[in-house]
């Protein structure tokens, strides 16, 4: 389907079949991003691996990303601090369950996801991160995060109609400017506080996080990665990062809430490969395959952002239809997830329909891309995949669940909200069972 909004000329693809040819046979000609006004603030668009054009600094980020913070080993070597992060997230709903409290799940998701990020880069938590960061709450600074990552998806005139620039009639790039720059002082403050701990102490003991791992890079070659650029790239990790994992726990205990036997049916495996005594560790989810299929079943059903955004690089042909140069390309993984043709039942929550097939989300199976394909895929698929597995697992391993007095799960509200992510337009809340 071809659009035009104002300036634009926007394609949107809605089968997985012209998906591949664009993202994997035409990979390089639809690499591109139209760089949305927002993006402009503090120049973002300059550092960001998320817009830079697929050049060499891009590339040089890219590879970072790959080997040096997303690697398998390196993940491997944190799964410590996820269980860490994870035990806490289960502490604090232990003690609202013994309360009878209910508990905004995605909440709760998004503070452990925003705290383990935070640590692996920084080796902070949240006491030490607020003193550091000039006493700014937990909560100013999940506002913040939140204000980036919705203000960088938010519609904004000035991207269809250019002559709007200056006027900014929105106020998007003002508000983008704000909370771009608090973040960026806070992450500054830390990256300075570090260098000199480096530099002028003799007795000083290498983290194993992040910017231990950046700051060497920076001092290394700052051709390959400045101090602009290190902090830009630590800005999109935590705003790209912190969101993805918590819309998916949400979605997918609130799908299990409102499905009664599918929950049993995913406790009582976990139940039967993991003693109650015991926490779930990443290398269980192995074992787990109806687990897996739940968290597939999410994405297929809930994906984190609706479209995946690219642009033609050049004049492309596609299927007999000529692509020109700078048109948008919005591959619809919404509209793929729930397509009649493709999926029985599409609009039921049915995670067997996954236990069977060797369907993944790692970008090779086009009818389920909630993370991309080729070069623009997720840089942190890997870490976002194995924190939902993780979280959900616990939350399930650990607690029964009911939903308020006089709530039936099968009218549990699962009205969408289109934002910077597809979340749930009433936030999920539910009360935590204790076993005896």
């Amino acid at each position: 389907m071809s659009l035009k909004f104002g300036s634009r000329r926007t394609i949107v693809v809605s089968s997985p079949e012209i998906a591949k040819e664009m993202l994997q046979k035409h990979d390089l000609e639809f690499s591109g991003r139209e760089i949305r006004d927002a993006a402009r603030a503090l120049d973002h668009h300059k550092f960001s691996v998320f817009w830079l054009p697929a050049q060499s600094q891009w590339r040089n980020l890219r590879k970072l990303c790959k080997e040096r913070i997303f690697s398998s080993e390196r993940l491997n070597a944190s799964q410590g601090l996820r269980q860490e992060k994870v035990q806490q997230l289960c502490n604090y709903v232990r003690q609202h369950g013994l309360k009878g409290q209910t508990i905004n799940i995605g909440e709760a998701a998004f503070s452990t996801s925003l705290d383990l990020m935070r640590n692996t880069f920084f080796s902070v938590d949240f006491a030490q991160f607020d003193s550091i960061s000039n006493s700014n709450t937990s909560r100013e600074i999940k506002e913040m995060v939140w204000t980036a990552l919705k203000t960088a998806a938010s519609p904004n005139l000035v991207d269809y109609f250019p002559v709007l620039s200056a006027i900014d009639p929105q106020g998007i790039r003002r508000t983008a400017k704000s909370s771009y720059g608090k973040l960026l002082d806070i992450i500054d403050g830390i990256i300075r506080q570090r260098s000199q701990e480096r530099n002028t102490s003799n007795t000083y003991l290498r983290k194993n996080d992040f910017l231990e791992t950046l700051l060497d890079l920076n001092q290394q070659n700052e051709s390959v990665l400045s101090y602009m650029g290190m902090k830009h790239l630590i800005l999109d990790l935590l705003v790209g990062g912190t969101e993805t994992s918590s819309v998916t726990v949400e979605w997918a205990m609130a799908e299990l809430i409102r499905n009664p036997e599918k929950k049993s049916k995913a406790r009582d495996e976990i139940m039967e490969i993991i003693p109650q005594n015991e926490m779930v560790q990443e290398s269980d989810i192995s074992n787990l395959p109806y687990l897996r299929s739940v968290i597939k079943e999410t994405f297929r059903l809930h994906p984190p952002a609706p479209f995946l955004v690219h642009q033609a690089e050049s004049d492309a042909e596609i299927n007999g239809y000529m692509v020109p140069k700078s048109a948008d390309l919005l591959v619809n993984v919404w509209g793929i997830g729930r397509d009649p043709s493709l999926w029985s039942d599409p609009t039921s929550f049915v995670p067997e329909r996954f236990m069977d097939t060797e369907i993944d989300v790692k970008g090779q199976h086009f009818e389920l891309l909630p993370f991309g394909s080729g070069r623009r895929i997720c840089p942190g698929l890997l870490l976002a995949d194995r924190m939902a597995h993780l979280m959900v697992a616990a939350l399930l391993h650990k607690f029964e669940w009911k939903l308020e007095e006089g709530i039936k799960p099968e009218e549990l509200d699962m009205t969408e909200n289109f934002e910077a992510t597809i979340n749930k337009a009433v936030p999920l809340k539910a009360i935590a069972v204790l076993e005896p």
